[in-house]
């Protein structure tokens, strides 16, 4: 086992390996890469990739140039990027998906930010972009919200493939999880094949960040773990109930748990910690580029978690006697998060706003 390659031997416990980034330089030939060699099935966004991706680089320049001569406005530019750099990267991961029989090979665009709270125009707006994608193997990403949470339901059943984000805790999973659960009941009441793909992200990271402060040193670095842990823990035994195995029956497949956010923030902590103790069969780790490199060059999978959760879930009521309100946390995160992507969506708008001022003058 020496010469084991760390991502593979991960993938092996079942996991599935995502990478949580996308730019032009990296559709060149490092994902191809990445894809061959380091055992990575899938590919997400989000707003505030995209605004780095952007602003960081010249490789839109000459698109957005083109689509601004065209009158086009920056939000409709930026869906025009969007697509022209995930549909591609639908085709590289296309084998992937063929292989596995639509279990993996995804990519994921995301809804505006500014429809968080509105379920009527993400779905409207899900339809379309999914319609133009014209890729099988493309998610749309629509947040957890409770507004959200109708939506997820409305668009399983129209056979649009989500990826629910922003989700913290373990009740934003199983709300997320009984829309998903709905939409497939609607489909098959309705005589529709109930085979709709859906993945729903939990972000870990954030906890920590948030809530080390507040913390004795016995529980800093363990929060974001047992949510994971936590929310492991229900998802296995949804999967064992019956309902979901009258749906199974019937050709449904999981709505499978996502780690998303699984970079450490705190520079002292290894940056594989995230990745390292969430190794669980049939789910998926969307991992940032970097942290992705890291655990590639010096990961460890020691174990996987058991189906329920185990002893990292133990922090949580740890917490709770520490005073911390871990139902109001998550609400909190989720807000935050929310805010975070409407203030990355208006860089990302005033950055094309700007490129194309700029490049037309």
């Amino acid at each position: 086992m020496t010469n084991a390659v760390p991502t593979a031997v991960l993938a092996m416990t079942g996991q599935s390996i995502w990478v949580d980034n996308i730019t032009r330089a990296m559709l060149g030939g490092q994902l191809q890469r990445y894809i061959a060699e380091w055992s990575v099935v899938g590919l997400t966004s989000n707003p505030t990739i995209f605004a780095k991706a952007i602003a960081g680089s010249k490789d839109y320049d000459g698109q957005v140039a083109e689509l601004a001569a065209k009158g086009m406005g920056e939000e409709a530019i930026f869906f025009e990027l969007a697509l022209a750099d995930l549909t591609r990267a639908c085709d590289l991961f296309a084998g992937v998906h063929a292989r596995t029989g639509g279990v993996d090979g995804w990519c994921s665009l995301e809804v505006s930010p500014l429809l968080a709270y509105d379920a009527k125009s993400t779905v409207e707006q899900a339809v379309e972009l999914h319609a133009r994608a014209a890729r099988p193997n493309l998610y749309i990403k629509v947040p957890g919200t409770a507004a959200g949470v109708p939506a997820i339901e409305e668009l399983t059943f129209r056979g649009v493939p989500v990826n629910v984000t922003l989700l913290f805790d373990t009740a934003h999973y199983l709300a997320a999880a009984e829309a998903y659960l709905r939409g497939l009941e609607r489909r098959v009441a309705a005589g529709k094949d109930p085979r709709v793909a859906g993945v729903a992200s939990l972000f870990i990271s954030r906890w920590d960040a948030t809530l080390d402060a507040k913390l004795p040193e016995a529980l800093r670095n363990r929060i974001g773990l047992a949510i994971g842990a936590d929310a492991y823990a229900a998802y296995v035994a949804l999967h064992s109930s019956p309902r979901w195995l009258a749906l199974e029956a019937k050709g449904a497949r999981p709505q499978r748990l996502l780690y998303a956010s699984t970079g450490t923030k705190d520079p002292k902590l290894p940056p594989t910690l995230y990745v390292e103790g969430l190794a669980s069969p049939i789910t998926v780790n969307t991992i940032p580029e970097a942290t992705l490199q890291a655990f590639h060059a010096g990961g460890r999978v020691t174990g996987v978690l058991p189906p329920d959760g185990g002893p990292r879930r133990a922090a949580l009521a740890e917490a709770r006697a520490a005073g911390i309100d871990l139902a109001a946390t998550a609400a909190a995160l989720q807000e935050q998060g929310a805010k975070a992507f409407e203030q990355s969506w208006a860089d990302l708008l005033r950055d094309i706003r700007s490129k194309a001022g700029v490049l037309a003058s």
